[in-house]
């Protein structure tokens, strides 16, 4: 019991989902040692969900292994692979078989909207009925805290990632980044570390006309614009982009990117899916966007500042447009904003 009580301890100890995921499929291990444990999350559109691996981790291992945050859907399994997952999510209970000598066991993991994924464990033997109660016992507790850090990092209405949150995503952008550009030494060789290295991009999107909403309608019906916005957002971008309401009607958008061209296409996506959609009562609303990309260096203030600027930009020649910042720069629509220190706005 006390190896229990041990590990529960470790794994609500933590703040950062990656880590939890991983303390927990190290608690399943010692204290079943099977073959393996492993969670996988059902992700993606509907109809095109992929499994993403969050940890997994065998016998021997010293380290668990995962897909990265930010894997490209089309390089993960698709969801129909593997059906005795899906079988587990869609019954809500625990799914074992035998396979090659060997048990398999799927347990659900569910939030309080939705069943996200499942535990799976290969083991060698048979678990007890009292191995799978513990199993589900821990599972719930795992569940528990998980509820409790999306009260503290989501937005109570839209679900998405509040302000707060912002800051520690930014810096774990940033530790990826160089922190200067070096002086061009081989062309070659200098272009293949460029395209190795990841680009970030933040955008800001602010609703056009937003507090006009709230006089002609009220505030619970502008409150529904802002929850069914974040629903196009969710559509609009991809699993793994980070999506941030930062209050009011201003949303962030933190996504990794090949090319500024790319981000580009998923903000003016949401752009013509927001302009295109019929919301109740109040019929069509549009946004503005700004978005720049992430620099080595730039403190999150900076960062948020120059996608601002885009935006402040597009609401005032006509609204309902996307800008990058660098693209208005290079044509001397705006000037250069001066760097701000480290020191934080938010």
């Amino acid at each position: 019991m006390s190896q229990v009580v041990d590990h529960l301890a470790e794994l609500t100890g933590f703040r950062d989902r990656d880590v939890m995921d991983v303390t927990l499929v190290m608690a399943l291990r010692d204290l079943l040692e099977p073959e393996s444990a492993a969670i996988y999350r059902l992700v993606g559109e509907p109809g095109k969900e992929r499994w993403l691996t969050r940890a997994h981790l065998r016998a021997g291992d010293a380290v668990a292994s995962a897909d990265p945050l930010w894997a490209k859907p089309e390089a993960l399994p698709p969801a129909a692979d593997h059906p005795l997952r899906l079988e587990a999510m869609r019954s809500r209970s625990v799914t074992q078989v035998v396979e090659a000598g060997k048990w398999l066991y799927l347990f659900p993991i569910a939030t309080d909207r939705d069943v996200i994924g499942v535990i799976e464990i290969l083991s060698t033997r048979r678990l007890g009925a009292g191995s799978q109660r513990m199993v589900s016992s821990v599972l719930r507790i795992y569940h528990n805290f998980q509820g409790l850090l999306d009260y503290s990092e989501r937005d109570t209405l839209t679900g998405l990632l509040n302000r707060k949150t912002f800051d520690e995503s930014f810096l774990k952008v940033l530790s990826e980044l160089p922190t200067k550009t070096q002086p061009s030494q081989n062309g070659a060789e200098d272009r293949r570390h460029e395209a190795a290295v990841p680009h970030y991009v933040l955008g800001v999107i602010d609703i056009d006309h937003f507090k006009s909403v709230n006089d002609r309608f009220g505030h619970l019906i502008g409150d529904e614009v802002l929850l069914l916005l974040s629903r196009l957002m969710r559509g609009s971008f991809r699993f793994h982009d980070l999506l941030y309401r930062f209050g009011g009607e201003e949303f962030v958008v933190l996504m990794r990117c090949d090319e500024e061209i790319h981000a580009g296409e998923a903000f003016e996506r949401l752009r013509v899916n927001t302009e295109r959609y019929a919301f109740p009562q109040v019929g069509r609303i549009t946004v503005s966007i700004g978005f720049t990309e992430v620099r080595g260096g730039d403190a999150p203030a900076a960062a948020f500042e120059r996608a601002d600027k885009a935006v402040y930009h597009a609401k005032g020649h006509g609204r309902n447009q996307v800008h990058n910042y660098a693209a208005l720069v290079a044509s001397g629509v705006i000037q250069e904003a001066t760097q701000l220190s480290d020191i934080e706005l938010f």
